[in-house]
């Protein structure tokens, strides 16, 4: 049952991601296509692959009946993405 809701859990996450992405992405170019709108759209939608890739790594690993721990380094990933989305959003408000 634990992998199970665990698996369910990284694609809640991972629909988050999805939509903070595309939010963020018609924030940006709602008020015009500049440059640094561009920039944004750009590493918001590096930082959604980036955790679309660990989320879809793990939730493949959950399918088996004794799922090994999360690897140092999809951890790191998953952090570095939702620690990119924050910094994008304060980033978007000035």
């Amino acid at each position: 049952m634990q992998p199970e809701r665990t698996r369910l859990a990284w694609r809640r996450t991972t629909l988050s991601a999805t939509v903070v992405a595309l939010l963020a992405g018609r924030q940006a170019l709602h008020s015009g296509a500049t440059p640094a709108a561009l920039v944004a759209v750009a590493l918001t939608t590096v930082a959604w692959l980036g955790f679309l890739a660990v989320a879809h790594r793990r939730v493949q690993r959950l399918g088996v009946a004794r799922p090994g721990p999360l690897a140092p380094r999809g951890a790191l990933t998953a952090a570095l993405c939702t620690v990119a989305f924050a910094v994008f959003a304060v980033a978007m408000l000035f």
